[in-house]
């Protein structure tokens, strides 16, 4: 897989650090934010770059106009279907494009999914991959792949079902049907609905709230112990927590977290770039 991108496809998706807070945006206007590989690959570049920016506690991932991400750019999976092209060329023999499509998953800091407009296909797993999703209200949605003669991809079939319960996620996936922002909130895939106009302010609000008061290091282990606990059973859940809480005795984040709150301030948590 290569990663040399022209400066066109880096203005496709732009990055912006505010603070201790990125903002990731999706922008192709021409095509509405349609996802081409150079996209994903550049996506998966700027959240790599953000987690190992120390300054920076917190992304929001968003798209400009009135989309988030629609999907894959439906053109060039028409060249694909026409070429008889089994797999695209940056995905490589490896089938490790993913990892770009399901950064957000993988990142050490929080990733939050302003959701401003239609969210459909590839543009769904990327929403499913971050921690919180906000939602414009109205905004619409969809899985989109079995109307198009596809399968459940980049993971969402994992995804899914444990941000929505397995029977909502397979009406999702089987009946590709359009769904609204209020639905996804009814359903749990989305936390919060917010007016367009103000969901740009509430998600930096709320990034920015986590890189205020939440430590980094809490915060990255909490994402791998989501991840990993889901598949242990309880005993060996509580086992795995009991090990890394006591180790957490032992680092500064918590004398400093008691500090901050006896003292009725902001804490100044260390960054966190890994044990």
């Amino acid at each position: 897989m290569t990663d040399q991108l022209s400066p066109s496809d880096l203005d496709t998706v732009r990055y912006a650090a505010d603070g201790t807070v990125a903002t990731i945006t999706f922008d192709k206007p021409e095509r509405g934010n349609a996802m081409d590989q150079a996209m994903q690959v550049r996506y998966g570049e700027l959240l790599g770059k953000a987690s190992a920016d120390p300054g920076v506690r917190a992304v929001v991932v968003t798209g400009s106009g009135r989309s988030f991400c629609p999907g894959a750019d439906l053109g060039l999976l028409e060249g694909i279907s026409s070429s008889g092209a089994a797999v695209p060329e940056q995905e490589g023999p490896e089938h490790e494009g993913f990892r770009n499509v399901l950064a957000a998953a993988y990142a050490d800091i929080p990733v939050v999914a302003a959701i401003n407009g239609g969210c459909a296909g590839l543009g769904f797993v990327i929403a499913c991959a971050a921690d919180v999703r906000f939602a414009a209200a109205g905004a619409k949605f969809t899985t989109a792949f079995a109307r198009r003669g596809l399968i459940a991809e980049y993971g969402v079939a994992k995804l899914l079902p444990e941000l929505v319960g397995r029977g909502r996620a397979l009406d999702l996936l089987l009946s590709g049907r359009t769904f609204t922002a209020e639905q996804a909130h009814e359903y749990g895939l989305v936390q919060e609905i917010v007016p367009a106009e103000e969901l740009s302010l509430r998600a930096h609000a709320y990034a920015t709230e986590l890189a205020t008061y939440s430590a980094p290091r809490s915060m990255a282990l909490m994402k791998r112990q989501i991840t990993r606990e889901a598949g242990l059973s309880l005993e060996e859940s509580a086992r795995e927590a009991t090990a890394l809480m006591l180790d957490s005795f032992t680092r500064p984040e918590l004398p400093e977290g008691l500090a901050s709150w006896n003292e009725r301030r902001p804490p100044n948590f260390p960054p966190y770039q890994g044990d």
